[in-house]
């Protein structure tokens, strides 16, 4: 028993501490996102160190001490997302004359055909932009009924999961559909006109997960974030990001994107706000993600109800303040992490065939 206990504990310390080797298979990475799960099974494994302790044997020690280390390390990804740490995002209430953009991103699984349950989300929320994931012509064809009230739209129909439809109230300008790194897998980009002097950049994103079903590494994955997170860099608008990143918020690639994108989270020091596993609530953790550049102040973010999908939902409203460009700050990279991001960039270019790799590089300088 007490033999198990400790290989439990030396296990639990490994799983921790794994994704910090600079490896980007899908077995290593795969260990980035069950951070509270992991910190949960580690606690498992201190309360039963502490139950069979014995205060002379080196081995149990060392057990503890492993777990102790896990349990910690998981605590310092975790924390900042919950209420025990500082908001990243100040909390504003809108005015009449507020300039204010709310969003809705829902992957909505192909395969699912739950129509009424996102249209009714849809008209609770009432969001300015609509983006979808994973939707395909069926869904595009279901959701033609909110094209009235969301008359600039951008549909890329796929059958191959990775199919995105934007939907907008404001005018959209300067629409491109990018393929950064690989022809199946689009994201869009977009100004959004708010009103005659203000127009807001976004990005809506959906790149392939590591895992052994999709991508083998995060390489494409890591990359794409980090072209987006360059070209974010170099506009002087406001900025928004977001869709379905297939990364959780403490991981390092996504760390590294908000350092150098200098994009803000709002879920810091409010929550997870966990997205994904719907169906599985201890298999649950934040894979559809918002960041916005400083000059935005937070109204409103929640995880909406269930519409079928292995997602649910996630809504914000944002707000453009005065107050909120001159108290928050944005991040910025150091010389080791510019290195890190051009690096990644540059391993997942060698990846690709010639013809991509030229394309690519036109669309963002390395």
């Amino acid at each position: 028993m007490l033999v198990a206990i400790i290989i439990y504990q030396v296990l639990m310390c490994f799983f921790a501490f794994v994704t910090l080797f600079r490896v980007d298979h899908w077995v290593v990475r795969l260990f980035d996102f069950p951070k509270v799960q992991l910190l949960l099974l580690s606690l498992l494994g201190l309360f039963l160190g502490i139950l069979y302790f014995n205060f002379g044997d080196i081995f149990q020690w060392i057990g503890i001490s492993m777990v102790v280390l896990a349990i910690s390390f998981h605590c310092i990804k975790i924390i900042p997302y919950s209420g025990f740490f500082r908001k990243e995002v100040l909390r504003t209430t809108p005015t009449k004359s507020s300039r204010c953009l709310s969003l809705m991103a829902s992957n909505v699984l192909t395969p699912n055909d739950h129509y009424e349950k996102l249209l009714g989300r849809i008209q609770t929320y009432k969001p300015d932009l609509l983006l979808t994931l994973e939707s395909d012509l069926k869904w595009e064809k279901a959701l033609q009924s909110i094209e009235s009230d969301y008359p600039f739209t951008v549909k890329i129909p796929k059958d191959n999961l990775y199919g995105m439809h934007l939907y907008s109230k404001y005018e959209l300008e300067e629409v491109k559909i990018n393929h950064f790194l690989k022809d199946e897998i689009p994201s869009i980009e977009a100004y959004v006109r708010i009103d005659d002097e203000q127009k807001v950049k976004i990005f809506a994103l959906h790149p392939k997960p590591p895992s052994p079903t999709e991508a083998k590494t995060s390489t494409n994955r890591d990359a794409e974030l980090l072209i987006v997170a360059k070209l974010v860099k170099e506009i002087e608008e406001p900025v928004v990001v977001f869709g379905d990143l297939n990364d959780v918020a403490w991981s390092r690639s996504t760390q590294l994107f908000r350092k150098i994108s200098g994009l803000l989270d709002p879920r810091i020091g409010r929550g997870r706000y966990s997205t994904f596993h719907a169906q599985y609530a201890f298999l649950r953790w934040p894979l559809d993600h918002l960041f916005h550049s400083k000059d935005f102040s937070l109204n409103e973010i929640r995880v909406l109800p269930d519409i079928g999908s292995d997602h649910f939902p996630i809504y914000a409203k944002l707000e453009l303040t005065r107050l909120a460009e001159k108290h928050q700050e944005e991040h910025e990279a150091d010389t080791e992490e510019k290195e890190q991001a051009n690096e990644k960039i540059e391993k997942a270019f060698q990846k690709t065939s010639p013809l991509s790799k030229i394309k690519n590089e036109t669309d963002v300088a390395v």
